[in-house]
């Protein structure tokens, strides 16, 4: 073999060899952004549970209320778990209008807000909130990692070839900055 052609071949293993470590860490990040999705997806779903408990322990004093509520969860209920950031922020939006009604009532009557039950109930709301917030976090670190490779070149050749994209980051809105604390 000629030293030419010895040459030409190292550099098409050397190629490849990189085409085939940047695609497995690809995917490898591809999966953290999805694993870090599901996680807050899972914390939306427990909260669901609680804010369900929270509608049932209205129906004591507002009948109204209750039923509005009731609503407003079947809806939920019916949809998919999230799988996307825009998904996540509005599931996370309709959780923060159930709890500001919930707050209203809960202001309209004093022994509804004195109660143990709505008392550890809305502290067990704290803990998950607590927690969405740090997956939140674990998810834009990986999406981070994820478009830096995707833009950066010469992974971004590897990214483009695979077709793998920029991901979305979850972002808090102004009007969430707003939400009555729980």
């Amino acid at each position: 073999m000629s030293v030419s052609l010895i040459v030409i071949l190292a550099i098409v293993a050397a190629i490849v060899l990189y085409i085939i470590s940047t695609q497995r860490t690809l995917v490898s990040l591809d999966e953290f952004c999805k694993n870090a999705l599901s996680q807050i997806g899972v914390q939306l779903t427990s909260r669901w549970d609680l804010v369900s408990a929270l509608v049932k322990l209205i129906e004591k004093y507002s009948k109204y209320e209750h039923d509005t509520l009731v609503e407003v969860i079947a809806q939920r209920r019916g949809a998919q778990p999230p799988t996307t950031a825009e998904q996540i922020n509005k599931q996370e939006s309709a959780i923060a209008d159930v709890l500001g009604r919930i707050n209203i009532v809960s202001e309209r009557y004093p022994e509804l807000k004195a109660s143990e039950i709505y008392q550890s109930t809305m502290a067990s709301m704290n803990e998950y909130e607590e927690k969405v917030r740090k997956s939140r976090m674990v998810y834009n670190d990986s999406v981070t990692k994820m478009n830096r490779m995707v833009r950066q070149f010469p992974s971004s050749l590897v990214a483009a070839l695979l077709h793998f994209g920029l991901r979305e980051y979850l972002e808090v809105e102004d009007k969430k900055k707003d939400y009555p604390q729980i």
